[in-house]
């Protein structure tokens, strides 16, 4: 196995993850599948362990020196390696359990590559750090956000760390945002691809420090590639400190937003 990644760079063992844990979804999809109970509303199922268990295997092979930290399986590896890859095997366990097709599949070197894969088009949103790009069935393309959808992609799901001085569902009753975008909800951090790919304008998304979270790594890295904007819903930059997310296709559509959240 390892032969088969030989040459490639982190972006395309990303790519290369994303796609192994995107299959398993995929075939998974219809069956009947156990649940993991996780407390407070949260659960897993078999799609996400055996679909995690495909991206570390990988990871493993293409990097051995590396360590994983997964949803799932937590840290494995050298606990003192230099390097380290954040696995988020299924986004929207929820969606996929009840039958809807809007997950992603998020693998990223933290402060490097990283990939998001959909399962169900086959498309793979990636970046080197630098750049990004979709691959389709036979090209990849630029990724260039734009807000002219005016589409703003919005988290509602509990707990609201933020409350009561912020609560995403209250920005969607405000004047100034119904003037100026439309609300979706897709409950699903492929909705950050999504804003790289110009299909939103923005996401917002309330919680505590979400700068080095499995779930947003691979979106936040593949954003910032594309040339969005990214902070934290006080403006300031991801930190352990900080708290939330808002991703935004250019400066205007960021200001706008914040300006309605600390309003």
């Amino acid at each position: 196995m390892i032969d088969s990644y030989a040459g490639l760079d982190d972006c395309g063992v990303a790519v290369a993850a994303a796609r192994a844990g995107a299959d398993v979804v995929r075939a998974l999809h219809g069956r009947p599948l156990a649940r993991i109970d996780k407390g407070a509303g949260d659960f897993a199922t078999a799609a996400d362990v055996e679909a995690e268990r495909a991206i570390v295997e990988v990871l493993r092979a293409a990097r051995p020196e590396d360590s994983v930290l997964g949803e799932e399986g937590g840290r494995q590896g050298a606990a003192r390696a230099a390097r380290q890859w954040l696995v988020d095997p299924l986004c929207g366990t929820l969606n996929y359990a009840v039958g809807t097709l809007v997950v992603a599949v998020n693998v990223a070197l933290r402060d490097g590559a990283a990939a998001v894969a959909d399962p169900f088009t086959g498309e793979v949103f990636f970046t080197d750090g630098a750049s990004a790009w979709v691959r389709g069935e036979e090209t990849d393309a630029l990724l260039v956000p734009t807000s002219e959808t005016r589409l703003v992609e919005v988290n509602l799901d509990p707990p609201f760390p933020g409350a009561p001085g912020f609560r995403a569902v209250e920005l969607l009753a405000g004047a100034r945002f119904v003037e100026r975008f439309r609300p979706r909800v897709v409950s699903s951090t492929l909705a950050l691809a999504w804003v790289a790919t110009g299909q939103r304008a923005a996401y917002v998304t309330d919680g505590g420090d979400l700068s080095g979270s499995v779930h947003f790594a691979a979106g936040v890295a593949l954003c910032r590639a594309a040339g969005c904007v990214v902070t934290g819903i006080d403006g300031a930059p991801l930190a352990p400190a900080g708290r939330g997310l808002v991703v935004a296709a250019d400066r205007e559509t960021h200001g706008l937003l914040m300006s309605m959240i600390r309003g």
